[in-house]
């Protein structure tokens, strides 16, 4: 039972920054979509809102002006993306006043045997480079990228992954010549620093034995000397897209020192606190699923977050000071998603936004609100069609905190 004593109800001012008739969204809620200087957000539009994109479909990578009436450039258009993730786009650490990072595909010259790149591009010259690997994820020192087999991910995670490029290691269950990538942004060089040949037989559990293994959803630490990710695997008998089982584990950013942080059946969303602390929404055996918090390498038991007032899963992320957890959930009986913050002074949960979600834009398709801070912490960005279309909205949370 949560403890409503807890739990304060303060709902926010709220703006819509893109609008109709066609739709905008910015994917994930582990990146800020805000340039350095708070003027620019970052936003992908499309043309349609009710499937999943084809291989040719394109989204077009823009920026909305909130000091000029929240006008819409668009500056390039991409044919990887999900619902979920975007095309993994950020602001480039280190020229966060002017370049992007995004994912795009490289066709082939006869039409095939294409390939999923990165590309970094100045949004006020439009001089732009490709990468020849897609990104995952950016190290806060803008110097690396980890990057991964998305076309394996689309068969094995729908809704995360791209489509339009085969998998080279569609018919191995843990390919030694795939895994985690480590890219060197400058250069453009590339490694596999950690095969999945390599993660499955690391610690193995017996469920692992003879099933599809995967690796998705990494991030690096603030230091970006280590990267976790979700390690998962096929349950026994089950279609691609079906039941799985999953771990969560760090590694130094080369690959080594593997750590589990967690192998007793579930972990979901989660962020580095600091270098040494993580916050994951997972299960404990004998604990039940909660927030909880890791420490990295290490035997300690996890201690929980705000056991009284959260109840289910969400995305969460620390605000710029630290003092504040930002977190939502799916939708509930009334298909209302929540945003909440979390202070972690006193413990008190502050409801600041509900927002409908429609029930026939579910499943890989749905639109979960993602929030993000900017960063000054002040506002708070999400996705959302509780208006109808898909749209990026962002929320005034200044005199909350």
């Amino acid at each position: 039972m949560l403890d409503s004593s807890r739990i304060l109800e303060r709902p926010c001012p709220v703006r819509a920054v893109t609008r109709g008739p066609k739709n905008h969204f910015f994917g994930y809620y582990d990146r800020n979509p805000w340039d350095a200087t708070g003027r620019y957000l970052l936003a992908l539009e499309t043309d349609f809102i009710d499937r999943p994109p084809k291989a040719d479909d394109k989204a077009t990578i823009g920026l909305i002006d909130t000091q000029s009436g929240d006008r819409w450039t668009p500056l390039a258009a991409t044919c990887a993306w999900n619902w979920q993730m975007g095309c993994n786009m950020l602001w480039l650490p280190g020229a966060a006043d002017r370049e992007i990072v995004y994912n795009a595909r490289e066709d082939g010259t006869d039409g095939k045997n294409g390939r999923w790149v990165s590309v970094i591009r100045d949004v006020f010259s439009g001089k732009a480079r490709t990468l020849p690997r897609p990104i995952s994820n950016v190290s806060p020192d803008g110097r690396w990228a980890v990057s991964i087999n998305f076309a394996r991910i689309a068969r094995e995670r729908p809704g995360y992954g791209y489509q339009g490029v085969p998998d080279a290691w569609a018919n191995e269950l843990a390919p030694a010549g795939d895994g985690v990538w480590l890219l060197d942004l400058r250069s453009g060089e590339h490694k596999l620093v950690l095969p999945l040949a390599r993660v499955a037989a690391f610690q193995p559990l017996p469920s692992m034995a003879g099933v599809m293994h995967r690796i998705y959803d990494l991030r690096f630490s603030p230091n970006s000397e280590r990267v976790t990710f979700i390690h998962r695997w096929r349950r026994e008998n089950q279609p691609a897209g079906g039941g799985h089982y999953t771990r969560w584990m760090t590694m130094q950013r080369d690959g080594s020192d593997l750590c589990v942080l967690n192998d007793q059946g579930m972990t979901s969303h989660n962020c580095w606190r600091d270098d040494a602390t993580l916050l994951a929404w997972a299960h404990r055996d004998g604990r039940g699923d909660h927030y909880y918090l890791f420490k990295d390498r290490s035997n300690e038991p996890p201690a929980i977050l705000g056991e009284t007032v959260f109840n289910t899963d969400g995305h969460c992320t620390y605000s710029p000071d630290g003092k504040w957890v930002l977190t939502d959930t799916y939708p509930d009986g009334e298909r209302f998603r929540h945003l909440m913050l979390y202070r972690l002074a006193d413990g008190m949960r502050i409801n600041i936004g509900k927002f409908y979600s429609r029930l026939e834009i579910d499943g890989e398709i749905r639109s979960d609100l993602h929030p993000r801070f900017s960063r000054d912490g002040k506002q708070v960005c999400i996705d959302s069609l509780h208006q109808g279309p898909r749209q990026v909205y962002v929320v005034d949370v200044s005199e909350v905190l």
